[in-house]
């Protein structure tokens, strides 16, 4: 059953909106139209449609990205018109009404194409179409979507925020050879964060997973088969620009991922699976299903696929806090709540046991220095820190070595913790308060309270840590815990078994938030069947004057 989307709302809007705004729509298919040439001969002309659909992501309370891809060379071209919660028009001095256009789409970037669109009024719902024109200006394919920008800093007189917004986080998209199932209805965990009708979604990593071969068919322990579309880019482990390419557009192959892109903004973050499992820099794989293992080389073309497909900005003036070689940005939502995305991959030391004296980085000394400048900077009321790796869990790479921070001794910080350690302390020092850490990674929903009565660590302030995935890939765990920063487990689900499909969707979570005008952090963890596990409501802690 397909979930009710704002998308259907603002059919109506558009259309009042005006002809002359916007690209007329035709079918998803392509088509073809017959133009005189100067001979007096029919030229036959395809054209452009849009195979991965569009997305928006990292929309501030002013500023959002807009992408989408085409099926041949254009530039790409978006329409805004602001909206009420009906789907009509605003009138008067909220009357907004914009077409912007975007980069040239060609082979150099796969045909995807991005508008950084800037100075848009906060608060403000917006209907979007986006198409393609083509070198002599002709329209292609019209999609529609919406998207709504943060709330802005002004509060109304009962000096609460102007209105409440939600969101959802989660991660592990096509992973274990579990991609597209279309006698299931596909990837239905997007389906069910699309019902919350969420403002955006936090995508914690492992966006695809260009070290997973997904085959046409997969036999479960039940004996029942699991049956995947298959493209030629999926069937082997990512290796050339183009296979890494070809992970991203076989999940926006899925139409519950696209249709929620299309209606929910994404703040996307990389972790390992963009690449290959694991890694880290400067890493030799001796995975004999590779030719090319350099781990630096298949980085690198993994990275420029993700970010040519998500929908991020690549601006290096400071405006949104990403700059071409940096990953880890600040988005703001509002006087209520600020998102710090991490990339604990691009700085990350070596794996080891992770028992160094001395301190080894899973961030970096300059995204460290960044975390902490800006986290105790910001004015709003929660910080949350999106993590593409969990604190306090203990993740192994082999029998020794460790993927994460935690390194299976509970005592003092050591080699990679000793980072973690200084930004805590740091928060403490700088009188921070409502911080919260989100994350997905180990293919269960968990809720850990760190506290340093607990701990052995004890320079740092209690904070909750949660975390859910997968949306769309093999459950695993419990996994063990380290006592380092004192952790406790208030709550995890996981699957029944190790590598549980995601078929019945009780095994596959997300998390979602629910911010309301009082500045309360409602947290609930649920299943792609859209059920309730558990939730908690936070209340901030104001700062003492």
């Amino acid at each position: 059953m397909t979930p009710f989307t704002r998308r259907n709302v603002l059919k109506g809007a558009l259309a009042a909106a005006g002809a002359a705004a916007v690209a007329p729509v035709v079918s998803t298919s392509s088509t073809t139209a017959a133009h005189a040439s100067p001979s007096g001969v029919a030229l036959v002309r395809n054209r452009l449609t849009l195979p991965s659909g569009i997305a928006t992501g990292d929309v501030t309370a002013d500023s959002g990205v807009l992408w989408s891809r085409a099926s041949g060379p254009g530039r790409l071209v978006a329409s805004l018109l602001a909206v009420d919660d009906g789907g009509s028009p605003l009138r008067g001095s909220r009357a907004f009404q914009r077409v912007l256009r975007g980069t040239a789409a060609s082979e150099a970037t796969d045909f995807t194409s991005k508008i950084n669109a800037r100075h848009l009024p906060a608060g403000t719902r917006f209907a979007l179409t986006m198409h393609f024109e083509d070198r002599d200006g002709h329209a292609g394919e019209t999609a529609r979507g919406s998207f709504t920008t943060a709330p802005g800093t002004g509060l109304l007189s009962s000096g609460r925020a102007p209105r409440r917004q939600s969101f959802v986080w989660s991660g592990d998209t096509a992973g274990q050879g579990w991609g597209i199932n279309e006698e299931i209805g596909g990837m239905r965990g997007y389906a069910a964060m699309h019902a919350t009708r969420p403002d955006f979604f936090i995508h914690s990593g492992d966006t695809i997973y260009a070290d997973g071969p997904i085959a046409a068919q997969v036999t479960e322990p039940d004996g029942r088969i699991w049956r995947n579309l298959v493209t030629e880019e999926v069937s082997k482990v990512a290796e050339t620009l183009n296979e890494f390419r070809g992970r991203h557009r076989y999940n926006m192959m899925d139409r519950n991922v696209r249709d929620m892109y299309a209606d929910v903004p994404v703040i996307a973050q990389w972790d390992d699976h963009e690449t290959t499992n694991n890694w880290y820099p400067g890493e030799i794989l001796t995975d004999p299903r590779y030719t090319e293992r350099r781990v630096d080389v298949l980085a690198a073309r993994g990275r420029q696929a993700w970010q040519e497909y998500q929908p991020i900005a690549q601006l290096s003036d400071g405006s949104t806090g990403f700059e071409p070689a940096r990953i880890y940005r600040k988005i703001s939502r509002g006087p209520q709540l600020d998102i710090f995305c991490l990339d604990m991959r691009t700085f990350k030391d070596p794996n080891t046991d992770g028992k160094e004296t001395s301190l080894t980085h899973i961030l970096g000394e300059e995204q460290a220095r960044w975390l902490i400048k800006e986290v105790s900077r910001s004015t709003a009321t929660w910080k949350v820190i999106s993590a593409d790796l969990p604190l306090g869990i203990i993740v192994p790479d082999g029998p020794v070595n460790q993927e994460s921070l935690a390194n299976r001794d509970a005592g003092a910080p050591l080699g990679k913790e000793l980072e973690i350690a200084g930004v805590l302390s740091a928060f403490k020092r700088n009188r921070v308060k409502n911080v919260v850490w989100l994350t997905a990674d180990v293919h269960y929903c968990a809720a850990h309270h760190y506290s340093p009565e607990r701990a052995a660590f004890q320079d740092f302030d209690p904070f909750w840590e949660f975390v859910a995935g997968p949306i769309n890939a093999g459950t695993f765990g419990p996994s063990q815990m380290d006592g380092t920063f004192g952790p406790e487990v208030a709550f995890f689900k996981a699957g029944a078994y190790a590598n549980q499909s995601p078929r019945t969707g009780e095994s596959q979570f997300f998390g979602h938030v629910d911010l309301d005008e009082d500045d309360v952090f409602t947290v609930s963890l649920r299943n792609a069947t859209g059920a309730v596990l558990w939730s908690r409501a936070l209340h901030p802690e104001r700062a003492r004057a």
